[in-house]
């Protein structure tokens, strides 16, 4: 399938990086702030709008990939630009399109400094976060998945908080240690598979356990810290907190699936005994995340910590999901991969509503807002309680299924994941009630309801929450 005569899954990654360009004359020029908003705005639209030929052309009955590239890149090395989706990667690109226009607009007031700059980032990511989920060549992979820590670093050490640096180094040497020992995995992949980088040849070969072991450990950390996994996951509530909105949203709901992408399309397939080896520890790990996750996040005052605690919370369903390694798992963790970026992404937007009213995220600041702010206060509620998984709601599917699926063969491990659903309804209802509900606060008193284009962030969220 091709669109204008490009191949559609290359247009996908290409346009946005190439379609930032309109943007460039504008830095520095004053006055056309609007011409840049509305330009970055119509380009991820857009992108949208061109990645739906992909769910009308996408066959559901094929287990292999489809849209496929393949053109040799560099004959040393055997090293080629290729590449196809399956139903994982689907799921993956039409969420990160569907969300980049929510981004752009959540950034419609907020930010001020250097705007064309801060547009082209955003869509330069985009590209590239389409890549990691497209690529079907290991350095191909690699190239995308290195490319998004760049305007990803500088989203958050430039037009982040007053402790913006110390954030975007944390978020980068976390990330950079992780990739590098995903680099040294891929090339040991290489000399012991085939010398091939092609990722579905790879999963074909059988590797002796000893390999499997030390190439599962060391993606295991790069998509561990991706996640991120308990305990390495103390880079994300700094980034998420000094981070602008639109990065938070891109950070908990596109690139932290990254990591479970990687165990779902590499670690499982390519090393499935050293993946049934290590599953108990995964799975403790992921019970650990759940729980401590969920406490950690009753403790915060600030609500952009609270949220980005319940994702290390959240994304411990994911992975216990993937590691009970049966259908009902596998399949809810996929589920909730989507239910959470479109979830978390929603509150992190909500958040970004308040903050730029009234430049503070703490909750002791808040209360009232149903009365001053109704329409913003009854999607804040519905976004909640998808959060807390309410049956009705998108995430009761995912975390139902991974409970299910971890139930059959892990009782003890089912039932204690379990408490995190209450414990997730204790924080996001204190949450609620400390906001939406008591005594007007002075940060709280005169502020406006929703404007048109939160209206355009929000809304399209509450259908997917339903929808699902």
């Amino acid at each position: 399938m091709t669109f204008l005569s490009v191949p559609i899954l290359t247009f996908l990654i290409f346009f946005p990086v190439v379609a930032s360009l309109l943007i460039l004359p504008f830095y520095k020029k004053p006055g056309t702030e609007g011409v840049v908003k509305w330009t970055a705005l119509g380009i991820t639209v857009i992108e949208f709008l061109v990645s739906l030929s992909l769910l009308i052309g996408n066959n559901p009955h094929l287990y292999q990939m489809q849209f496929v590239e393949n053109h040799l890149w560099i004959p040393f090395g055997n090293i080629h630009y290729a590449l196809g989706i399956d139903g994982i990667s689907l799921v993956l690109v039409l969420m990160t399109t569907f969300l980049m226009p929510m981004t752009i607009l959540t950034s419609w007031v907020g930010i001020s400094k250097n705007l064309p700059l801060f547009m082209i980032n955003l869509l330069v990511l985009e590209g590239a976060m389409i890549g990691v989920f497209c690529a079907t060549d290991f350095v191909l992979f690699y190239v995308f998945w290195e490319a998004m820590l760049i305007p990803m670093y500088l989203i958050i050490g430039v037009w982040g908080g007053p402790n913006r640096i110390y954030a975007a180094i944390k978020f980068f040497l976390y990330t950079l240690a992780g990739s590098l020992l995903l680099l040294v995995a891929i090339i040991a992949l290489y000399f012991v598979g085939g010398h091939t980088f092609d990722i579905a040849r790879l999963s074909g070969q059988h590797y002796g356990m000893s390999f499997q072991i030390l190439a599962f450990l060391a993606m295991f950390v790069a998509f561990a810290v991706k996640i991120p996994m308990f305990p390495f996951h103390t880079w994300l509530p700094d980034a998420h907190v000094e981070a602008p909105t639109a990065g938070s949203v891109i950070l908990a709901s596109i690139m932290l699936k990254m990591g479970a992408y990687g165990f779902l399309r590499f670690s499982l397939p390519m090393f499935p005994d050293a993946s049934h080896f290590f599953a108990p520890m995964i799975l403790t790990l992921s019970v650990i995340a759940i729980i401590w996750g969920a406490f950690m996040a009753l403790a915060q005052e600030d609500m952009k910590k609270l949220i980005a605690y319940s994702s290390v919370s959240h994304m411990g369903v994911v992975t216990l999901g993937i590691f009970v390694a049966n259908t009902q798992g596998i399949e809810g963790a996929l589920m909730q991969m989507l239910n959470h970026g479109i979830t978390t992404g929603a509150l992190f937007l909500c958040i970004g509503v308040l903050y730029d009213r009234s430049h503070s995220r703490q909750l002791s600041e808040y209360g009232g807002l149903a009365k001053q702010m109704p329409v913003y206060s009854t999607l804040l509620v519905i976004f909640a309680l998808s959060s807390l998984a309410l049956p009705g709601t998108n995430s009761f599917v995912g975390e139902f299924l991974v409970l299910i699926g971890s139930f059959k063969t892990h009782a003890v491990v089912s039932s204690l994941a379990t408490t995190g659903v209450i414990l997730s309804a204790m924080y996001l209802l204190y949450l609620l009630s400390r906001v939406v509900w008591g005594v007007y606060t002075p940060k709280s008193y005169a502020m406006p309801d929703l404007r048109a284009y939160e209206w355009g962030s929000l809304i399209p969220l509450v259908v997917m929450v339903i929808v699902i």
